[in-house]
């Protein structure tokens, strides 16, 4: 798909990897709006590039509905829907506490699963009706998961759980929207520097990434912008979910 002039809604797009993302895909034309549950942040991100902020909680149905509404009242429907919103909850399932709190659990599955495919269905509804594009393209769908998804490691049962139903949903997805001509796909990111990683120690980043094979350093957030553009790109590229993690597998902890 070629970017010039298509609406675009990226989330989480205040910061890390949906900045990143946000930023290539208004350098290719894009029209990006930057939906975030911070606002202040997205409309800094959105000034940059020439875009629309929009506060967003994707977990929350009605929220969700309003975003998407303003976002193609600034833009059009959006052709590119990037998932990046997302959050991450370390706690064991039996603690020195006791058991995990219930409300833990559910607050990740809801932000990070519930979240993308709220987002993704909202879309795609608004995707299926736009007039098809060379080849009968009509959008594409990218959400992020994540290496735990597949090796998460001790404390990370609930992102572990949140990010595999991502993975899980992205083939019977991208088969039931293949109708319409929308392609789904999925990202599962390493170790990358984003502003959560960035806040720790250089001793304790320098330990992260002494586990990483080659390159031995975490991923840049322009490394998965820059894939999300060739999935955008390439239109044969469907279903499919792409390790991109220097080829890491996570030790139990």
């Amino acid at each position: 798909m070629q970017l010039k002039d298509q609406a675009a809604i990226v989330t989480g797009g205040a910061s890390g990897l949906g900045a990143a993302t946000a930023r290539k895909l208004a350098a290719q034309g894009a029209k990006v709006a930057v939906v975030d549950l911070n606002q202040k942040l997205a409309e800094s991100v959105a000034a940059e590039i020439g875009g629309v902020a929009v506060a967003c909680d994707v977990s929350d149905s009605a929220s969700a509905e309003a975003a998407v509404l303003a976002a193609a009242k600034a833009h059009g429907p959006a052709r590119v829907l990037v998932n990046c919103a997302g959050i991450g909850v370390a706690k064991r399932v039996v603690g020195r506490d006791g058991p995990m709190a219930l409300s833990d659990f559910d607050r990740v599955i809801r932000v990070n699963l519930i979240g993308s495919f709220n987002m993704l269905r909202l879309a795609a509804n608004e995707m299926s009706k736009l007039e098809p594009l060379d080849g009968g393209e009509r959008g594409v769908i990218i959400s992020t998961a994540s290496v735990a998804a597949y090796d998460g490691q001790i404390g990370q049962s609930a992102y572990s759980a949140s990010k595999g139903g991502i993975v899980g949903m992205t083939l019977p997805i991208a088969r039931e929207l293949a109708q319409f001509g929308i392609r789904v796909l999925t990202i599962a990111p390493g170790l990358f520097l984003t502003p959560l990683l960035a806040g720790l120690p250089q001793e304790a980043q320098d330990s992260l990434a002494a586990a990483i094979p080659f390159p031995r350093r975490l991923g840049h957030a322009d490394e998965f912008a820059s894939l999300a553009m060739h999935m955008i790109d390439n239109p044969y590229l469907n279903g499919e979910v792409v390790r991109l993690d220097a080829s890491l597998r996570m030790a139990p902890k």
